[in-house]
């Protein structure tokens, strides 16, 4: 484990990307992290348009807001979204990319010098019926395949941040989905 992660998250309008940025922080500050933040980045905010949100855990109390451009993680919540440069750009070598996608890591044929670690997290979602509106929300799942990538947090302090964030009626179905993602996780360090 290291002592500073910056994570950069990218999904689209509806996925939970901005929800799943402040989940990790507070499971990061439930972990002992004195230096949490959370940040999204709007844009022209619409269902299914591209956005993003960074979290930072530290150590050390954090001072920086802004968001993240060198991230050590990219969490990616639609693999569709890997045809933009941007999504990987400035992922530091040896940094964790973590994709939302039914293809193992290897098949992404994508060049950098990162980690990648790939779940089906829609999958997972879909056969919980963790869907809103007719959209597959993938947010807390995509917690696990970030637990197991990088074990910068506990599955104890995920669950804590879940239980304190949602109601009742909605923590077994997202402890659930969280869970099986990490399960099914394939991560693939760099040769």
């Amino acid at each position: 484990m290291q002592d500073d992660y910056e994570i950069r998250w990218h999904g689209r309008g509806g996925q939970g990307a901005i929800t799943a940025a402040k989940i990790l922080a507070q499971a990061a500050y439930l972990e002992g992290y004195p230096g949490v933040t959370a940040a999204p980045s709007f844009g022209a905010e619409r269902r299914g348009a591209p956005v993003s949100a960074s979290t930072r855990i530290s150590a050390e109390i954090v001072m920086v807001v802004s968001q993240v451009e060198d991230p050590n993680v990219v969490v990616v919540l639609d693999h569709t979204l890997l045809k933009f440069p941007e999504v990987t750009g400035g992922l530091v070598r040896g940094g964790w990319l973590i994709v939302n996608t039914r293809r193992h890591p290897n098949e992404l044929k994508l060049g950098g010098d990162f980690n990648i670690a790939t779940a089906d997290a829609t999958g997972v979602c879909s056969g919980l019926g963790l869907v809103v509106a007719g959209l597959t929300v993938v947010n807390t799942a995509i917690l696990g395949a970030f637990i197991r990538a990088t074990e910068a947090v506990s599955m104890t302090s995920v669950e804590k941040a879940i239980r304190e964030r949602f109601s009742r009626s909605k923590v077994d179905i997202n402890l659930a989905a969280i869970t099986e993602t990490y399960e099914i996780t394939k991560p693939e360090k760099m040769r």
